[in-house]
């Protein structure tokens, strides 16, 4: 069988496409990029720095063309060129977001571009990841299905998410003394409701989310061909929990799903 033709990018190839989202969730990102950027990137973050970057670092090892959708500031791009990956594109709707990538440079291409309406040809990339990211598009089966039309057969999908049961709305740890004897466990918010919240994340700092439950995401998954082949939920890292006392008594409880998915080699 002759291997497939391969799209060549280049900078002046990288298109701008008009996001989806409301104005007033694109304004909010736009207006706390800077939060983003100093809060979880560079070093910032123990939750990138000894979990989520050495996952994604383990499975874009091999990748040769890779697709980082919601790519931020860039530097799960940046990664995958460190391991070797000789085309990697980032794409953000944020303006902010993408400036900075620019700036931060590295190697990757970057385009302005919401994950509903990739502009890129079918079978262009070997590997997406999307990191912390399906929380905050609204238009989810869009999306999944863009990821699978930019893949090749074959392709591997790395999907991050907040852990959509155990990080449902209000859920949290509850120490109940009123009882007798007290009990201690992880409370779980309305887990099957969808639904779009803005939620003050530090104060005066206001981010749109969308809790689904997880078999929204894994039946999108199916029916776009993109197969379950690998899932982690670590523990919380002891960098986390060294900044987050009130979290130690529930370090079994994992913040994080990855979903590793392959594209069906016979999926369009």
């Amino acid at each position: 069988m002759p291997a497939l033709a391969e799209p060549e990018l280049t900078r002046s190839d990288m298109p701008e496409s008009d996001p989806t989202e409301t104005e007033t969730e694109t304004d909010l990102w736009e207006t706390h990029a800077g939060w983003w950027q100093d809060g979880f990137t560079a070093g910032a973050d123990p939750e990138y720095e000894e979990q989520i970057l050495p996952l994604a670092a383990h499975y874009l090892t091999g990748a040769e063309r890779v697709l980082d959708i919601g790519c931020g500031e860039g530097q799960v791009a940046r990664l995958a060129v460190e391991v070797g990956a000789r085309l990697v594109v980032g794409v953000d709707p944020t303006r902010a977001q993408i400036a900075e990538a620019l700036t931060r440079g590295g190697g990757p291409l970057y385009a302005r571009s919401g994950a509903d309406g990739l502009p890129f040809p079918d079978g262009c990339f070997d590997t997406v990841v999307a990191c912390l990211v399906f929380e905050h598009i609204n238009e989810v089966d869009r999306a999944i299905a863009e990821v699978s039309r930019v893949l090749r057969p074959g392709g591997r999908f790395l999907f991050f998410l907040n852990h959509p049961l155990l990080q449902t709305p209000n859920s949290g740890w509850i120490d109940d003394q009123i009882l007798d004897p007290p009990e201690q466990y992880w409370r779980i918010g309305p887990y099957l409701i969808e639904e779009l919240s803005i939620e003050e994340v530090e104060k005066d700092v206001f981010i749109p989310f969308i809790h689904r439950p997880l078999s929204r995401y894994v039946n999108a998954l199916a029916d776009n061909g993109l197969l379950i082949t690998q899932m982690h939920e670590p523990a919380p890292p002891t960098g986390f929990l060294a900044q987050a006392a009130e979290y130690e008594a529930a370090s079994t409880i994992p913040r994080l799903l990855l979903l590793v998915t392959r594209k069906e080699a016979g999926q369009a």
